[in-house]
């Protein structure tokens, strides 16, 4: 925790710090679940109220600095932006699934309207690979395509981890 890096990938290592504490609080297994919330999708006034420039970020507590962070990709990697945390604090109370977030290893994925629950790992993973494709100013063919094959595989991969609201 303290590097803020992923030290070892493999199922052992994954076991071993699933519980609470395991390694003295030192490290901590990155959890597996892709969550969504079908029954909410974001509104574009309150996607405009945390006043990022792009229609796609992602956003973790950072137990560090004792903040939400964000970040958008970016040509030149993840960009980290400025965040109103009262704006965020509207948002997580009238979107249940950010409150699912768990510290450090999970972060809530924005895209449009759409918000994933998805281990931080994929979120960086994603940065590398539009990285690897960006070209021009909008990041070009190659990167949409990437970002729409993530996006897919979100989808297909998500469960609902709250129950889609009555009208």
């Amino acid at each position: 925790m303290d590097k803020r890096s992923i030290a070892c990938a493999c199922r052992a290592c994954y076991l071993l710090f699933t519980q609470d504490g395991a390694g003295g609080g030192r490290y901590r297994a990155v959890p597996e679940r892709i969550g969504r919330d079908p029954g909410r999708p974001l509104a574009a006034a309150d996607w405009n109220e945390l006043q990022i420039p792009v229609t796609m970020a992602f956003f973790f507590y950072n137990s560090a600095l004792g903040r939400v962070v964000a970040g958008y990709p970016s040509p030149g990697g993840v960009t980290e932006c400025e965040l109103d945390l009262e704006a965020w604090d509207r948002l997580a109370a009238a979107y249940p699934l950010l409150a699912e977030l768990a510290p450090d290893t999970e972060a809530i994925f924005v895209h449009k309207d759409e918000i994933f629950l998805i281990p931080i790992d994929m979120c960086y993973s994603l940065v590398g690979e539009l990285r690897l494709y960006w070209q021009g100013f909008d990041g070009g063919a190659e990167a949409r395509a990437a970002l729409e094959k993530f996006l897919a595989d979100l989808r297909l991969r998500a469960i609902a981890l709250v129950p889609p609201r009555e009208s």
